[in-house]
C-alpha cells in the first residue's frame, strides 16, 4: 500500500479508519505521514462540528438592502420584458404594413393595366 492510494481514501472515508481495510489499516498503524493525515482530517471535521452551532448574525441592514436589490432587479427584469413585447409588436406592425403596401401595389397595378386595355 502506498501513501497516496490511503490519502484517497482518507479524503473518501473523510478520515474513519474503521471503514478502511485491514491492509490500510496496517499501512496507517506504520506510517507517521499517513498518521499526520489522519489528524488533519479529524482536526478538520471538529472545525465543521463547531461551525454547526454557531449562529451569525446579519449586519444591520442587510436584509433591507437584499431586499431592495431584488425589488430593482425585477423592475429592470419588467422593463424588459416589455421593450421586447413592444419589438415584436413593432415588427408585426411593419410586416403588416409591409403585405398592405404590397397589395396595394398589385391593386395599382392590376387596374392599370385594365385601364389600359379598355383604351387600346
Amino acid at each position: 500500500m502506498r501513501c497516496e492510494q490511503l490519502t484517497e481514501l482518507l479524503a473518501a472515508t473523510a478520515g474513519d479508519t474503521a471503514m478502511l481495510d485491514l491492509r490500510s489499516r496496517d499501512h496507517l498503524d506504520g506510517c507517521l505521514r499517513c498518521q499526520a493525515e489522519v489528524a488533519q482530517y479529524r482536526k478538520l471535521l471538529r472545525a465543521l462540528r463547531t461551525l454547526r452551532t454557531e449562529v451569525l448574525a446579519p449586519a444591520p441592514g442587510l436584509v433591507s438592502d437584499i431586499l431592495v436589490s431584488i425589488e430593482q432587479a425585477g423592475e429592470r427584469q419588467a422593463i424588459r420584458s416589455v421593450v421586447r413585447g413592444r419589438k415584436a409588436a413593432y415588427v408585426g406592425g411593419i410586416a403588416v404594413a409591409s403585405v398592405a403596401a404590397a397589395g396595394g401595389a398589385a391593386l395599382v397595378l392590376a387596374s392599370r393595366s385594365r385601364r389600359m386595355r379598355l383604351a387600346g
